[in-house]
């Protein structure tokens, strides 16, 4: 099952965290950030998917030295849609920031400076839109379907998170 389909079916899972009113307030946001920056919707969208596969690379790292647990507790912790410094801290040293912000700009023309003003705002997206997998009644329990799925333990390559966030923009209607 792709990761649009765990979303879907966090949805509609009432044991799990994800909800409508959650993903439409990760899109609204993004929304806000494309006209803050002055840049369409799948610009942002294409930040955003950049900045997800960083992400994600972070969480397999945590998830191969310190397990599942911490990966979950990391995404607990730093989940939102308001600006957080320290998630892009505990993910990525100063050095990767830097070479997140040069790789989104080569590949969006956005400038650089502003994508890393951007990164506090979209590292905390993304961990909310991993979240919505998660237990409702008791989040660090294992089993966080979304996250799991982002994850890819099977290592297939098959998950964006751009993709997933351009299906959830029609999907929500915004």
């Amino acid at each position: 099952m792709g990761l649009f389909d765990q979303i879907l079916s966090a949805v509609s899972n009432p044991n799990q965290q994800a909800s409508l009113g959650q993903l439409g307030s990760i899109i609204n946001t993004v929304n806000q950030l494309s006209n803050r920056s002055n840049t369409n919707s799948s610009t942002m969208q294409s930040v955003v998917g950049i900045v997800g596969n960083y992400v994600r690379s972070a969480l397999q790292q945590k998830q191969a030295t310190e397990g599942n647990e911490a990966a979950q507790a990391l995404v607990n912790q730093y989940a939102g849609t308001s600006s957080n410094p320290q998630a892009v801290n505990s993910l990525f040293s100063p050095n990767i920031q830097q070479q997140v912000a040069q790789v989104a700009a080569q590949h969006t023309g956005l400038d650089v400076g502003t994508i890393q003003q951007m990164l506090p705002v979209i590292v905390p997206l993304v961990l909310n839109f991993l979240q919505s997998g998660a237990n409702a009644q008791n989040p660090q329990a294992g089993g966080n379907s979304v996250l799991n799925s982002f994850l890819d333990a099977d290592r297939d390559g098959d998950v964006d998170i751009a993709d997933v966030m351009q299906l959830m923009s029609q999907y929500v209607g915004r």
